[in-house]
């Protein structure tokens, strides 16, 4: 099937949008003292309910449904009722967080900033800016396309690519809400490492021939800025970002809240102490090849790392495992497969798989 140049970077539907034709914002008004009342009201019952949860899950399980302490199944559920609420609610005050933030970075704002930069001080930038910027499979070949077009270099760009998914920003919290900074803090260190450095070595040998060769004839449009946008523009932006992301992957998260649990109700911790523990060298491997192929986003895995944890398996084949599945996974392969030739996708995948193993047997070592 023929491929067609994307030309307009405004229809991948990823990227924040202008307001109007004429760059005025849609509401020129700022937030009223009713409105910025109603939002900290809202703040104050959030953290109301986010302390209660686990006595709401305690009396659900215990109470409610009459599950007798100590069993298998009441594990699991105390395990999914308190998790699900937790998680998602976590999500939805990150996701309007991330939903402002993003109002100040677009496509066109990102290759001015990575635009005429020394290769490594590119890759940091790329790396750095993947965390506060969004990132889809519908997003990957307009992202690319501007990008090249723009003539940064191909590893400068292959950061972002790398770091956009794999450093996620919602991920870094709901890591820092779950288990501490410690644990955030080495995904947050580790994934941009990862970026920087699998970037850098790809830029190093000089493959921008095996990038498809439409993708250096296309068009790019120039966006239109956003800067003009008010308190209130933001804010709805923030709103929109928490009904177009959760929206889309709540369900996925439920899913691997239920995973979680049945690994915390039913899976004996010395089981998977035995197979994913330190003692076992084969286990960070075995945990990267099972987990490309997979599909899931890193909200959604959060729960199963959590499960895992807390039955014994190793800080750094968890990692390993939940790296693969963000950045390697197979939809997001296919999607840059579009743009980008096989031998490049190959080494692609193999840079950053060789990342990601060096960092599971590290942490393994240190941890």
């Amino acid at each position: 099937m023929e491929i067609k140049p994307i030309t307009d970077l405004r229809n991948c539907g990823c990227a924040p949008q202008a307001s109007t034709a004429d760059n005025r914002p849609i509401n020129g008004k700022n937030l009223s003292i009713t409105e910025i009342g109603l939002f900290v009201a809202a703040l104050v019952t959030w953290w109301f309910v986010y302390q209660r949860l686990p006595h709401l899950a305690r009396y659900l399980t215990f109470d409610a449904l009459g599950l007798q302490p100590g069993t298998h199944l009441a594990a699991a559920v105390e395990f999914f009722i308190y998790d699900t609420p937790k998680v998602l609610m976590l999500l939805t005050i990150v996701v309007f967080g991330i939903g402002i933030v993003n109002t100040f970075f677009t496509p066109a704002n990102i290759r001015r900033i990575l635009a005429g930069k020394r290769e490594v001080v590119g890759n940091i930038l790329a790396a750095m800016l993947g965390i506060v910027t969004p990132f889809c499979s519908c997003s990957a070949i307009p992202l690319f396309i501007g990008f090249v077009s723009a003539g940064i270099p191909l590893g400068v760009t292959l950061s972002f690519l790398i770091s956009a998914p794999m450093v996620n920003e919602i991920a870094v919290v709901l890591l820092f809400g779950l288990f501490g900074w410690k644990v955030a803090a080495i995904y947050l260190i580790t994934g941009l490492a990862i970026a920087i450095i699998a970037g850098w070595t790809i830029g190093r040998l000089q493959m921008e021939k095996y990038i498809e060769d439409w993708v250096a004839l296309t068009r790019v449009v120039r966006e239109e800025s956003i800067d003009r946008q008010t308190p209130r523009d933001r804010a709805k932006a923030g709103l929109n970002h928490v009904r177009d992301i959760v929206g889309k992957v709540w369900m996925w998260i439920v899913l691997g809240i239920a995973v979680g649990a049945l690994i915390h109700g039913y899976v004996p911790e010395g089981y998977l102490a035995s197979i994913m523990g330190k003692d076992a060298w084969w286990s960070v491997p075995i945990a990267v090849l099972i987990g490309i192929p997979m599909y899931s986003n890193a909200s959604g895995m959060i729960p199963v790392v959590q499960a895992l944890l807390g039955k014994g398996a190793a800080l750094g084949t968890v990692l390993a495992f939940m790296m693969s599945v963000v950045a390697l996974s197979l939809p997001e392969i296919i999607i840059l497969r579009k743009v980008l030739k096989p031998r490049l996708i190959a080494t692609f995948v193999g840079v950053v798989a060789l990342g990601i193993l060096i960092v599971g047997y590290l942490f393994n070592i240190i941890f």
